[in-house]
């Protein structure tokens, strides 16, 4: 295992919810009605670009704004990562694994998030996603092509079924993160990822031990 590339929401941190109420927030006084969570959530893929078009396109500009506005102001809801990646994103630096992100989340928002947790200066590539729609694979792709590494020289960890599916594309052995309040851990399994894990504790050992391993042989 020469680099662990991340997903962002669900993953580093429990944002989703975050993610939902700036929606909320930026979106229903354009719409003049109220949205439920699930209508919000149908819309991903895209960035949070693409829900706003999809949800208010003839308020688009202002929309986006408003939404990164409540998401800054918001964030105290989610004010670090989870419990223990700090310390496996430090472990792994030592060990001297590459770091690289990939998440759908929109440049701007994913700059605040990563500013908030202080994280900024882990990862070594970052990769954001588009309004257009889902760009994860390509997203791994650049990754592995600017670390000039081989597909089963990484691992992807994201807690999405559609992560399992990118991961695959692209070639890279998927880790399931199911340990947020979020993750659908019977969908996940139901994938037959190459490796699920429930907390952040598990996933921390597992790498541990795949470097270890790795070294050795």
């Amino acid at each position: 295992m020469k680099a662990i590339i991340f997903d962002l929401d669900g993953t580093i941190g429990n944002t989703l919810p975050l993610c939902i109420a700036a929606f909320k927030a930026a979106i229903e006084p354009h719409a003049g009605r109220t949205l439920t969570d699930q209508e919000i959530i149908d819309t991903f893929g895209p960035s949070e670009e693409g829900t706003v078009l999809a949800l208010i396109p003839d308020a688009y500009d202002q929309g986006i704004e408003d939404y990164l506005v409540h998401y800054r102001a918001l964030h105290h809801v989610c004010a670090k990562p989870f419990d223990g990646i700090v310390e496996i994103l430090d472990w792994a630096k030592r060990s001297g694994i590459r770091l690289a992100m990939v998440t759908g989340k929109g440049q701007r928002s994913t700059d605040i998030t990563l500013r908030v947790f202080g994280l900024d200066a882990y990862f070594e590539v970052i990769e954001t996603g588009s309004p257009q729609g889902p760009r994860k694979v390509q997203g791994i792709e650049h990754v592995l092509k600017r670390l000039g590494i081989a597909p089963d020289e990484a691992i992807y960890v994201g807690d999405a079924p559609s992560d399992i599916d990118a991961s695959r594309e692209a070639g890279v052995p998927i880790v399931s993160a199911a340990w947020a309040e979020t993750a659908e851990s019977e969908l996940l399994s139901a994938k037959a990822p190459d490796r699920l894990f429930t907390s952040v504790a598990e996933f921390r050992a597992y790498v541990e031990r795949a470097c270890v391993a790795s070294s050795s042989s």
